[in-house]
């Protein structure tokens, strides 16, 4: 069919996929990171405290204390490619695009920070992707991770006038996908040790208790995978949750608690691995990585590893692939 001379370009008709993230500071600085806390912590999903409450808090005293101190912590994990959730996220992206080839197009994009779900989504619908699945790479479900995701897409979606067929990535807390990446990539880190850890200690990202008592998922999500992974692993794993933050109860137990406690009660060799995380950032490299040997080796341990998460290895991406391409099915 030929279009009229004066017809608007139309754009050849695509699949998209975008890999969303949680998102990071432009830089490692007290004004970049300000910036950056001030979109995270003004989330209803992720404070569930009221506005009139939670603002001036966060204004009159959160933003004028803790940015420096995060900007002190981004720094030590910060690189010359940037940010590492920055770069191992564009490298999920740029070696899945690798694998599907012309059959998608595939993009990433940070729920805070750059680039955008609005800009990105605008950017695929430009290009011609009239279908996208927005895949959030967070193997359990939250209401402030996967939940804002899906949140931000269906709000940048209501200012596109020709709106494209929408599929979302479902949490694969479960996935034997998952969890054979996940054993297959902590026994290659465990085999490259010099020391025989007596505890394995997979820390999840703290969430308030009450979200659980709300109804949100994530904790049995987590127990789950922890669940399965000892079964395939054949060991016993010791789970926590790490990230405490203000004086709200928060589920149990304490990562840091727990490492103290291992020590305390003899326990001379831990290694530890973030099974929550798609990819590695300020959480597991500074918080794990950093801090938790320091508490470890105070409280009397003497040997202490952080087991990398899959990031864009290749066995992380078999299973994003794996995952990505059943939730495309008829589509491609």
């Amino acid at each position: 069919m030929t279009l009229p001379i004066d017809h608007p370009p139309v754009a050849t008709p695509k699949i998209g996929v975008l890999l969303v993230n949680l998102g990071t500071p432009d830089a490692p600085t007290t004004s970049a990171v300000k910036r950056y806390l001030k979109q995270f912590l003004s989330d209803r999903r992720v404070v569930e405290i009221p506005a009139l409450i939670w603002q001036p808090i966060l204004r009159g005293i959160i933003l004028n204390t803790r940015p420096q101190k995060s900007a002190e912590a981004y720094a030590k994990v910060w690189t010359d490619k940037g940010s590492p959730l920055a770069f191992f996220t564009a490298g999920q992206a740029e070696a899945l695009q690798a694998r599907m080839g012309d059959s998608a197009d595939v993009r990433y994009a940070m729920r805070y920070g750059n680039p955008s779900v609005a800009d990105q989504l605008a950017a695929m619908n430009t290009a011609g992707c009239n279908r996208i699945l927005i895949a959030p790479m967070y193997p359990q479900y939250s209401g402030a991770t996967t939940g804002t995701v899906l949140d931000e897409a269906y709000a940048a979606l209501t200012a596109m006038r020709w709106h494209p067929a929408i599929r979302t990535l479902p949490a694969y807390h479960d996935d034997a996908g998952y969890i054979g990446a996940l054993k297959t990539s902590i026994e290659a880190s465990l085999a490259a040790l010099d020391f025989e850890p007596e505890a394995i200690v997979i820390s999840f990202h703290g969430m308030p208790e009450r979200t659980l008592q709300l109804g949100d998922p994530y904790h049995c999500h987590c127990q789950k995978t922890a669940r399965l992974l000892s079964e395939a692993m054949g060991r016993d794993l010791v789970i926590s949750f790490q990230s405490r933050f203000g004086r709200a109860k928060w589920l149990e137990p304490a990562t840091d608690h727990t490492l103290m406690r291992l020590a305390r009660e003899g326990t001379k060799k831990v290694a530890i691995f973030a099974p929550g995380f798609s990819v590695d950032c300020l959480e597991t490299l500074e918080e794990l990585a950093m801090q938790g040997h320091e508490q470890f080796e105070e409280a009397g341990g003497t040997h202490y590893a952080y087991l990398p998460c899959l990031n864009d290895s290749p066995v992380g991406m078999d299973m994003v692939e794996t995952i990505v391409r059943r939730e495309l099915g008829g589509w491609i």
